[in-house]
């Protein structure tokens, strides 16, 4: 019987799933994961999931019986090691070996360790799994002293979930504004603003460069002599792609699992999705890797139409989105390389927009708790319509207009 196998319980796995049966796969499908869990979204874990506010079981993406309707082979807490692809198959940590006709890699990434001594105490931790936030939960109450490494997402994220559950909180990021990667100067000082009114000690250009510890007490290090004491830290400075895999069995890598417009690697048989995955992108006109859920899910469905005969091209526009307190941040599109800002809304109000152009070109927006014009923003993007076009929603405003 052939065989698609997929490795990495995620959202890109359940996709695939879904959009295999439905396309009319009708053969023997095997989803491989490390986590003793069915795939469950991992967004809510640093947010929702951390303060307490959703349980486990509801994180799941889909019911257990949603894998007996599809006749999925679950395979979970176990580990491939290898892929033999000579003879196509998969082998586990757990000494079986399964054949495949398709090979789907769904690997995902992992923590990027932050290399100090004193790093690997159990007070320091990172935030990858629904085990991680466990062990997180359970060290925090009001009045904890919270230490949390890197001003991106996932840093702000838990910042605000860890102040929300009483927590004493402090941020230390090595850049000089917050989300520097992501973001404009306008939306990073916008949520500077935002968590220090909030009670959070957020400090730029801080740099750790070791961790001491005692019975009672751990101490952080920074570059300038400075200690400060906290009962446990998170350390959020990025992540790597799981690729060791891919590589070992002589597929293509380079920050990420190479793929083509079908998510095909150098081997036809092989895809890969999701966060592991280097795309290109035609909006941009570059490789991308893209650590987000809709490219995970657009991306397995691309695999599963081209296993099933039907290809499709992969040519999604990222989006993303974070929550912190009562704020939505959305983002449609790349804001690299803009050469001009426009502002829209309230900042004091805490709902607005600032939409990125370049050559008079919007190509990217942030859209904080303003949802209409995250869409807005993400059809102009897609139309690359000038400042000087009409808007799609309404052709009778200028789209410049709406801008100004």
């Amino acid at each position: 019987m052939h065989s698609v196998v997929i490795i990495g319980a995620s959202h890109a796995a359940t996709e695939a799933i879904a959009s295999l049966r439905k396309l009319g796969w009708a053969d023997k499908i095997v989803l491989i994961g490390d986590e003793p869990h069915l795939p469950y979204h991992r967004p809510p874990l640093s947010k929702a999931f951390l303060k307490g506010d959703v349980s486990a079981d509801k994180l799941l993406i889909r019911p257990e019986s949603f894998y007996e309707k599809h006749a999925v082979e679950l395979r979970l807490n176990c580990r491939a090691t290898e892929i033999d692809r000579p003879s196509q198959q998969v082998m586990l940590d757990n000494g079986e070996r399964i054949k495949y006709e398709h090979l789907i890699l769904a690997t995902g990434t992992r923590a990027r360790k932050l290399p100090v001594d004193g790093a690997d105490d159990e007070r320091v931790h990172y935030l990858r799994t629904l085990q991680d936030v466990e062990a997180i939960q359970a060290k925090l109450s009001p009045g904890t002293k919270m230490l949390i490494i890197g001003a991106g997402y996932i840093g702000l994220e838990v910042a605000a979930s860890a102040l929300q559950l009483g927590c004493q909180v402090t941020v230390l990021e090595a850049m000089e504004r917050v989300l520097a990667r992501v973001t404009s100067e306008t939306v990073s000082e916008f949520y500077q603003q935002v968590h220090r009114q909030a009670g959070v000690d957020l400090r730029l250009n801080a740099s750790v460069v070791g961790f001491s510890h005692d019975s009672d007490m751990s101490y952080a290090e920074l570059g300038d002599g400075e200690q400060i004491e906290f009962d446990i830290a998170l350390i959020g400075i990025g992540v790597l792609p799981n690729t060791e895999l891919a590589a070992s069995a002589g597929l293509v890598c380079d920050n990420g699992i190479v793929v083509n417009e079908h998510a095909q690697t150098n081997d036809p048989l092989i895809y890969a999705v999701g966060d592991c995955s280097y795309h290109h992108n035609p909006f941009y006109n570059r490789h991308l890797r893209l650590e987000s859920v809709p490219n995970a899910v657009e991306q397995a469905k691309t695999a599963a139409s081209s296993i099933c005969g039907q290809a499709t091209v992969y040519d999604q526009l990222p989006w993303f989105w974070s929550d912190q307190y009562d704020l939505k941040l959305q983002t449609a599109g790349l804001c690299e390389g803009f050469d001009q800002v426009v502002v829209r809304g309230d900042q004091t109000a805490h709902k607005f927009s600032v939409f990125y152009l370049q050559d008079g070109h919007i190509i990217a927006v942030d859209a904080i708790n303003s949802p209409a014009d995250f869409m807005l923003g993400k059809k102009l993007i897609l139309a690359r319509i000038a400042p000087n076009g009409d808007d799609l929603g309404n052709p009778e405003v200028p789209l410049k207009s709406l801008l100004d």
